[in-house]
Parts: C-alpha cells; sequence; structure tokens
C-alpha cells in the first residue's frame, strides 16, 4: 500500500512539474516578466514541490502565491529548508 502511494505521490508530482513549466514557457510569449519575488513564484513551487512533495509543496506554494500582493515587500524569497528533527522521543 506505501508503494502504491508513493508511486501515485510521485506521478501527481510530475504531473504538477508537467504543467507549471508549460506554463512558464507559454506566458513568456503573452505575459510580461513582473514577479515581486525571487526565485519567481513558478519556480518556487518547482523547487518546493521537489523538495517537500505534494501536500507541504502544493501548501508552501499557495503561502507564496498569497503574499504576492502590493503590500507585501518584494525581494528574495527562497524555499525554506527541509529540516531534519533528530529529537528523541
Amino acid at each position: 500500500m506505501a508503494s502504491l502511494l508513493s508511486l501515485s505521490s510521485k506521478i501527481l508530482i510530475k504531473l504538477m512539474l508537467y504543467l507549471i513549466k508549460a506554463y512558464q514557457l507559454i506566458s513568456r510569449f503573452f505575459l510580461p516578466p513582473s514577479c515581486r519575488f525571487y526565485p519567481s513564484c513558478s519556480d518556487y513551487a518547482i523547487e518546493s514541490l521537489r523538495r517537500f512533495g505534494v501536500i507541504k509543496g502544493s501548501w508552501l506554494t499557495a503561502k507564496r502565491i498569497i503574499r504576492c500582493h502590493p503590500l507585501h515587500s518584494a525581494g528574495n524569497d527562497p524555499v525554506p529548508p527541509k529540516h531534519h528533527d533528530h529529537r528523541e522521543y
């Protein structure tokens, strides 16, 4: 069951990455580069999905897109590092 879940997660990540790459390719022809952040929101989405997987990567991407408005400061906003929790229980 776990391997099936892992396989479906990998397939979903690949599909999402494909859609983001298609958006990047198509948007170059129709939209001027105007992202407030570095890396761009689509590059942020790609990195967060690769680093954290579907659920957390999507959550981080959604939070990033919500921050994209004139009242929020712009600039460098990298994907957070993936910390390993080494606490003993």
